[in-house]
């Protein structure tokens, strides 16, 4: 949701073991290239060894790896759309997978085959993209698609930003069915739908504007779902063509990322930020601007301290990134 982030990956030692020092992942990110444009890059997450994997005219974006390790999935706008591509691990034998319409957070099933999105219906300029969502299913194989949810109560509402859980077995999305947009989990054909993360307040008083869940990630071990929470940033100057410092500064002060239990109830904040996600190895990541580097600052909480990463160069646009799985090509 935002330009220029930081990323701040955080250990939630009550719940995960602590990362090594001396253990290096790996990472593919959306950032931009010497002529602007925004392509894949894989690289260690200390960003030795950077590889870009695509040459896109046009800008590549939200990478999402299949859990083999062996796929890799993006956005790429096209003419008057969003379409999704996808390619091997190495960027290789790229193709379109849909192209119509603004397609957007793919996310795998744990066969490598399937995948879940968000199409969102075009709207006015400002407009929240999810307040108009559909969710999909698509085999990558054959191409054939259909609407994630059969459930009649379910297609009343818009729902958006999907997340499989590691089993296959449910999904968490965003959905307004109560008013403001909340993190729901329920199985994939929309039965049995909760909420997992009820928040504090409805709206933010200062502000008089609701506070909004967006983004909700699973845990590797299927435990915790991590999201955004905040005041939508679609109140801003830039959406709303009135300019107002003050107010915006005001606006990014609610961003959080917050942690809960897959099965409701229990959640704590983890701290200020967006775009959360977890490595493989169960540890959160969340993305907020840095104004003094002007560029992101990944910084890696280990048992030997924290250490900063270096997977985007600064002065530069992004995309999101995602985790390589472990013992992968």
């Amino acid at each position: 949701m935002k330009s220029i982030p930081t990323v701040v990956l955080i250990c939630l030692t009550s719940w995960l073991p602590l990362c090594r020092a001396d253990e290096l992942r790996e990472v593919v990110v959306s950032h931009a290239d010497k002529g602007g444009v925004l392509q894949l890059f894989r690289m260690k997450e200390d960003g030795a060894g950077s590889v870009q994997l695509t040459r896109s005219k046009s800008g590549c974006r939200m990478p999402s790896i299949s859990p083999d390790g062996k796929k890799l999935l993006y956005v790429e706008p096209g003419k008057n759309s969003l379409s999704l591509w996808i390619s091997d691990i190495h960027g290789k034998k790229a193709r379109a997978l849909v192209e119509e319409g603004m397609n957007l957070l793919p996310s795998w099933l744990p066969d490598s085959r399937h995948i879940v999105w968000m199409k969102a219906r075009q709207g006015s300029k400002g407009q929240d993209p999810a307040s108009n969502s559909r969710l999909y299913l698509l085999d990558t194989r054959t191409g054939g698609s259909r609407r994630l949810f059969s459930d009649p109560e379910q297609i009343k509402f818009s729902n958006a930003m999907p997340s499989v859980s590691p089993d296959g077995e449910q999904v968490a999305f965003v959905s307004n069915r109560n008013g403001p947009f909340r993190v729901w989990v329920s199985s994939l054909d929309g039965s049995k739908a909760r909420l997992v993360s009820p928040v504090l307040a409805e709206m933010d008083k200062s502000l008089n504007l609701p506070i909004e869940q967006k983004v909700p990630v699973w845990s590797p071990n299927g435990k915790w779902i991590a999201h955004w929470e905040g005041v939508e940033m679609i109140h801003m100057s830039p959406y709303t063509g009135i300019k107002d410092p003050e107010r915006d500064q005001k606006i990014s002060k609610t961003f959080n990322v917050w942690v809960a239990s897959s099965k409701g109830g229990k959640r704590r904040k983890v701290g200020p930020g967006d775009d959360p996600t977890w490595s493989p190895d169960g540890f959160v990541t969340r993305a907020f601007p840095d104004p003094e580097r002007g560029g992101p600052k990944v910084v890696v909480e280990t048992v030997a301290g924290s250490k900063d990463l270096q997977i985007v160069p600064p002065q530069v646009n992004w995309g999101r990134f995602a985790w390589v799985p472990k013992s992968l090509p």
